[in-house]
């Protein structure tokens, strides 16, 4: 059974800093991408970051650019994302997924999903 399990949400002030981790069992991990996505209240679910485990590859919606890192410990099967400079509009659950693809200019194409980790960030 596959499982993801997100952690490291919490509320922070306006500029600062979160890191999220996600840890993935009963899956093989390589070669697929995995990626973090958000849903605001009220709003559709953005992706944020995407990796391809295979090679490293990434890539980063265009609100996070320079203030996201997606990262990927291989050997222990944990995904990160670090956040920095953050915003009050970053407050969101995000989530963690697997094996994603991309249709319709959206990554969100995913078969497996995490719980998420509430990001509060005030101003």
């Amino acid at each position: 059974q596959v499982r993801l399990v997100e952690s490291g949400g919490g509320s922070v002030q306006a500029g600062g800093s979160l890191r999220l981790s996600c840890a993935a069992s009963g899956i093989t991990y390589r070669n697929y991408h995995m990626g973090w996505f958000r849903r605001a209240p009220g709003k559709e679910r953005e992706d944020v970051a995407i990796i391809y485990t295979g090679t490293g590859w990434t890539f980063y919606a265009e609100s996070m650019k320079g203030r996201a890192t997606i990262s990927q410990d291989v050997a222990k099967n944990l995904l990160f994302l670090e956040l920095n400079s953050l915003k009050p509009e970053d407050s969101a659950m995000y989530y963690c997924a697997a094996r994603c693809s991309i249709r319709d200019n959206t990554w969100s194409n995913c078969d497996y999903w995490g719980q998420g980790t509430q990001v509060t960030v005030s101003a």
